[in-house]
C-alpha cells in the first residue's frame, strides 16, 4: 500500500467501526424484543410465570445492558474524557451523554421499577386479567424507551459517519439504523396484535389500525436511512423476526399449567405469521426518490394512498390462504391457537369475523385519512433522524 493510501485506508476503518455502547444496546433492545415474544407465547402455552421465567430474564437483561452501557458513557463523558463531547446533552450542568443513551437510561429504570411493581400488583389483586395493566404499562414505557433510545444513537452514529467520510461514506451505521428500526417496527406490530388477528383480516378496522402504524414506520425508515431501500431492510428484518420466532418457538414442548385449558398444547404456541410489509416497504422506496422534489404533503398524500392500496391487495387474498388448510405446516405454522380459546374459536374454526360491506368500505376511506397523516408524521420523524448526531 502506497503511503499516500493509508489516511484514506485508516479513514475508512474508523467509519467502520462502530462505539461499543452501541452495540450493547442493540444487543439490549434484541433481547427485550426476543423476551417479549417469549413471554407471549409463555401466557398463550404455559399461563403461569413468575418473574424468573427465562422470558422475563431476557427482557429485564435487555434493560439492565441498555442502562449500564449507557451509565458507564455518561460517566466517561462527563468525569473522565477531560472536556465534555459537543455532541452529547448536559443533565444538572453535571452530567453528559448521548440522546439516545439518556433515552435507553429512563427506559432501563422504568422497565426494572415495573418488576417489583407487577410482583406487588399480583399479591395486591392477584393475576392480571387485562394485558395493560399499570405495571405493564411502565413496562411498555420502558420497551418503547429502550428501542426508541437505540434507533436514534444508531442514526447519530450514521451521520457521524457522513460527517467523517462524506453523504457516500462507507459503514455499517444505516445497517444498524435499518436493523433496530425494523426491531421497532416489530414491537409496533406485537403491540397492535389484538386487531392483526388473521380472522379479522377481512374487517376494515384490520386496515385503519395498520394504516395509522405501519406507514409511519416504514416511511420513517425510508426517510432516515441511508441505505437505498431503507423501507424495505427495515421491513425484512421484521419479517425475519417474525418468521424465526413462528420456525422456533414449536420447537420446545410445552403444556398449559393455568385453567381453563379448552385446546389441547403440547408445544409453544407462536405468535402469527408476519403481515406482508415488505411488498409496500418496496414501493414506498421506489416513490420516495421520485417524490423528493414535491412538498411533503403531496409525498404524504402518494405514500399514504400506495401503502393502504398495497397492503389491502396483498394482505386480504393472502388471508384467504392462511385460514385454509394449505396453511397448516411448519412455514406457516397457522395451527397456533393459544391453550385458553374454546374450539369453536374462529380461528380454530379457520373462518373470517364478518361485517356489513358498507363498514368495510367506509373503513378503507379511514384507512386513507390515517395513512396520509401517518406518512406525513413518518417523514417528519425521518428527516430529524436524519439530522441526528448526539
Amino acid at each position: 500500500m502506497a503511503a499516500g493510501d493509508r489516511p484514506q485506508a485508516a479513514s475508512r476503518a474508523t467509519v467502520a467501526t462502530l462505539p461499543w455502547q452501541l452495540a450493547a444496546v442493540v444487543f439490549a433492545a434484541t433481547s427485550v424484543i426476543v423476551g417479549l415474544i417469549w413471554d407471549i407465547s409463555w401466557h398463550m402455552t404455559i399461563g403461569r410465570d413468575t418473574f424468573w421465567t427465562p422470558a422475563h430474564l431476557a427482557i429485564y437483561t435487555g434493560g439492565a445492558v441498555a442502562g449500564l452501557a449507557c451509565g458507564v458513557e455518561v460517566l466517561r463523558r462527563s468525569f473522565f474524557s477531560g472536556t465534555k463531547p459537543a455532541d452529547g446533552v448536559t443533565v444538572w450542568r453535571l452530567f453528559n451523554g448521548p440522546l439516545g443513551g439518556w433515552l435507553c437510561i429512563w427506559g432501563a429504570v422504568a422497565m426494572l421499577t415495573s418488576a417489583p411493581f407487577d410482583d406487588w400488583w399480583h399479591a395486591a389483586y392477584g393475576l392480571d386479567v387485562k394485558i395493560i395493566s399499570p405495571p405493564h404499562a411502565l413496562l411498555a414505557l420502558g420497551f418503547i424507551t429502550i428501542l426508541g433510545g437505540a434507533l436514534i444513537m444508531a442514526v447519530a452514529e450514521q451521520g457521524r459517519e457522513a460527517d467523517r467520510g462524506g453523504e457516500h461514506a462507507a459503514g455499517s451505521a444505516p445497517y444498524v439504523v435499518a436493523y433496530t428500526g425494523g426491531l421497532v417496527l416489530a414491537m409496533l406490530s406485537i403491540f397492535t396484535t389484538e386487531y392483526h388477528d388473521r380472522e379479522a383480516m377481512h374487517l376494515g378496522s384490520f386496515y385503519v389500525v395498520s394504516s395509522l402504524v405501519f406507514p409511519f414506520a416504514l416511511v420513517a425508515a425510508a426517510r432516515s436511512t441511508r441505505l437505498r431501500y431503507g423501507a424495505t431492510a427495515t421491513a425484512l428484518v421484521y419479517t425475519l423476526v417474525m418468521c424465526v420466532q413462528l420456525w422456533v418457538l414449536p420447537l420446545f414442548e410445552g403444556s398449559p399449567k393455568l385453567g381453563p385449558i379448552r385446546t389441547a398444547v403440547t408445544h409453544m404456541v407462536s405468535l402469527d405469521f408476519p403481515l406482508l410489509l415488505l411488498l409496500p416497504a418496496v414501493g414506498i422506496d421506489l416513490l420516495m426518490p421520485r417524490l423528493r422534489e414535491r412538498g411533503a404533503w403531496l409525498q404524504a398524500v402518494v405514500l399514504g394512498v400506495l401503502f393502504v392500496a398495497v397492503h389491502g391487495a396483498t394482505q386480504w387474498p393472502f388471508a384467504n390462504f392462511l385460514v385454509s388448510d394449505a396453511s397448516r405446516n411448519w412455514f406457516f405454522n397457522t395451527d397456533n391457537i393459544p391453550y385458553m380459546m374454546p374450539p369453536d374459536w374462529l380461528r380454530s374454526l379457520r373462518q373470517f369475523e364478518r361485517e356489513p360491506l358498507s363498514h368495510t368500505v367506509r373503513a378503507f376511506g379511514v384507512a386513507v385519512v390515517l395513512a396520509v397523516l401517518s406518512a406525513r408524521a413518518g417523514l417528519g420523524w425521518g428527516s430529524w433522524l436524519r439530522s441526528v448526531r448526539r
